[in-house]
């Protein structure tokens, strides 16, 4: 199981200092949530705080374009030290194309869908996914509160990956309470943040989900 908390909970005043502190626990990758006002209502960060972030830690940079065309941006976050990108199926024309895109510059090509976008809309395209992203809440805030019959599309993802060597992550909503289901389900990686970072002890949050899941898996 990857736990990547998201920077979007974050203390922007303290970024790094948070980001530090969750990879010295066992967060290996940190989830970077773009937002362009458009195709989700808020407003969040660029590139530009990738690359800053791209100095002060090692770990797998996840990020995640909830913008309208993100073809238009995937070399300024390559650049910037992105190590993948995940886009929605929903904001690019040619999603294969712009998936294909992010694989030839040597980074995670990564799908992301809508609660109420049919897993149908990325099957044609499973051969340049390296990560499928099903979203448990609607894209925009964080905080919200996971949509329980998401479940069953998680389980429906998991079957269509198969054997293919495509990680099953899961974004929204996801907490102590409920990560050791979504690992019995077979989600591979988990994106965490108020859950984590509105904690009095983040560090100590990361530690205990990642424990819970090992545990899980045990018993899967």
């Amino acid at each position: 199981m990857i736990l990547a908390p998201s920077i979007l909970s974050a203390d922007f005043a303290n970024l790094g200092r948070d980001v530090s502190a969750v990879v010295e626990a066992g967060a290996r990758w940190i989830h970077v949530d773009v937002m362009d006002g458009v195709f989700v209502p808020n407003i969040t960060i660029g590139p530009v705080v990738v690359r800053s972030l791209r100095k002060v830690t090692d770990a797998h940079l996840d990020c995640h374009l909830m913008i309208v065309d993100p073809e238009r941006y995937i070399d300024d976050f390559a650049q910037s030290g992105a190590n993948g990108i995940t886009v929605h199926a929903e904001a690019t024309r040619h999603l294969q194309r712009t998936l294909c895109s992010i694989k030839e510059r040597g980074l995670v090509s990564g799908v992301s869908l809508n609660p109420s976008t049919s897993l149908d809309t990325v099957a044609y395209c499973l051969d340049v996914i390296d990560l499928l992203l099903v979203m448990t809440v609607n894209p925009g805030f964080g905080g919200q509160t996971f949509i329980e019959a998401m479940y069953r599309k998680i389980a429906q993802a998991r079957e269509m990956i198969g054997t293919r060597a495509i990680q099953l992550q899961v974004d929204g909503g996801v907490t102590k309470e409920n990560i050791g289901r979504l690992v019995r389900l077979g989600v591979d990686n988990v994106v965490a943040g108020s859950s984590v970072f509105h904690t009095d002890d983040p560090a100590t949050t990361v530690r205990e989900m990642l424990a819970i899941a090992s545990s899980s898996a045990k018993h899967e």
